[in-house]
């Protein structure tokens, strides 16, 4: 093989630690060390029919990251490249395979004995617990998160697990502190970068705002006014559900009630691969009094096959349901804008919805090295789509909690929780 390790990461390739995490620097070299792991560990292994995967956000990304690293360094040992499948065999049948996280189902039902997941902050949350980690179960696999921080995430719960855990190898690599990069090009992208993105693709910072965040700043001014703690749900009042309904993707559902003139959101649940029967079930699962249920507008139109809308199929089962109009999405999003400052959001049943409020970015133009003024659409979407559908639906009330662009509300402090 090819590889020569970078001396930062000869720790890592020697680790005796089952799990490990690596928060590092643009250009440090971390995707190559990982590829470089997966076929050093798939060569030395004793295992028969030994399965690997390396495991990025998008499918796309995976074979654009990826992909030539792998046959470039494994060109010594390859066998067999399956260039549709982003797989390769080793010669004595040991296979990698190249996968994207935004397809989980193309995951489940498989083993593996070692797993790298690759830029781990922009993964759906629950890839890790429900889909990668089962899947290392009976092989007694291993697993590698690497990537740059983007705010308080499931990534940051990761690394913050690893630098405490003794069973876990742990790695921090700062360009201030590597000595990877020249210096004088780290004096020239403080020049053209915000303190905030230098602090976080240079200096592993999870403290910087997310870059391109929509709503990431209002949910930390949440957090720090304590308006994210357990709300418990209200008997005497209540709940109004906002869906954002997934075709062959996940659906989200979040649960709020107004008590007063005080938007409390008590609830959110999302899963992909159900059917609508499910979500039905789940909702008359929990002891809520349902007074609305909004949904998206394309909820009024007919499927292929049964000819009846999502919104039909739901009154049929029993959930009357709002079909709001076709979305402004700027409107919408000045809506969650204002409408944030005022709520109050449950830690524990809204924790995903939190992460995904707080990962909904900007699309970036990578051409033009600029954020256009549209969402990116990925793990997080739903979840923010679902909770732009409940601020739009709020707006249209009688007792409007959230009114037509405006300048943004202060949070009052003379609230049920004051």
């Amino acid at each position: 093989m090819k590889y020569s390790p970078r001396e930062v990461f000869m720790p890592f390739h020697l680790r005796d630690k089952r799990w490990s995490c690596i928060v590092a620097h643009r250009r440090a070299g971390k995707t190559v060390a990982c590829i470089n792991e997966l076929l050093t560990r798939a060569l030395a292994t004793k295992k028969e029919n030994a399965r690997y995967a390396y495991i990025a956000p998008y499918y796309a990304q995976a074979k654009q990251i990826a992909w030539d690293y792998l046959k470039a360094y494994g060109q010594e040992i390859i066998v067999k490249n399956h260039e549709s499948e982003l797989q390769v065999e080793l010669f004595h049948g040991s296979r990698i395979r190249l996968f994207g996280a935004d397809n989980p189902n193309a995951l489940r039902g498989l083993y593996f004995d070692g797993a790298i997941l690759d830029e781990y902050a922009d993964m759906r949350p629950s890839v890790w617990p429900e889909v990668i980690r089962p899947a290392l179960t009976d092989r007694k696999g291993w697993a590698v998160f690497i990537g740059t921080p983007k705010g308080n995430n499931e990534f940051y719960k990761i690394h913050q697990h690893a630098k405490m855990s003794d069973d876990w190898y742990s790695l921090v690599l700062k360009a201030s502190e590597s000595g990877l990069l020249p210096q004088e090009e780290l004096i020239d992208a403080q020049k053209t970068m915000s303190e905030d993105q230098y602090a976080q693709e240079f200096e592993c910072s999870f403290t910087a705002a997310i870059i391109g965040s929509y709503y990431g700043t209002l949910i930390n001014q949440a957090n720090a006014e304590n308006r994210i703690t357990s709300v418990p749900y209200s008997p005497s009042s209540s709940v109004i559900t906002a869906w954002d309904l997934g075709y062959g993707d996940s659906t989200a559902i979040w649960f709020a009630q107004i008590v007063g003139k005080e938007p409390r959101i008590i609830d959110y649940y999302e899963s992909n691969g159900v059917g609508l029967d499910h979500y039905v079930k789940i909702i008359r699962e929990k002891p809520y009094n349902y007074s609305e249920h909004f949904l998206p507008h394309d909820a009024a139109s007919g499927q292929l096959g049964t000819g009846k809308s999502l919104s039909d199929q739901l009154t049929g089962m029993g959930i009357k349901n709002t079909v709001l109009q076709r979305p402004d999405i700027d409107a919408g999003i000045q809506f969650v804008r204002q409408l944030i400052p005022q709520c109050w959001f449950d830690e524990t049943k809204c924790a995903a919805g939190l992460e995904a409020l707080k990962n909904y970015q900007k699309k970036y133009d990578e051409d033009k090295k600029v954020f256009m003024a549209k969402p990116l659409h990925n793990w997080a979407s739903h979840g923010a789509d679902a909770f732009r559908y409940l601020a739009t639906g709020l707006s249209t009330l009688k007792s409007p909690v959230v009114r037509k662009p405006a300048p943004m509300q202060q949070h009052s402090s003379h609230s049920w929780m004051g």
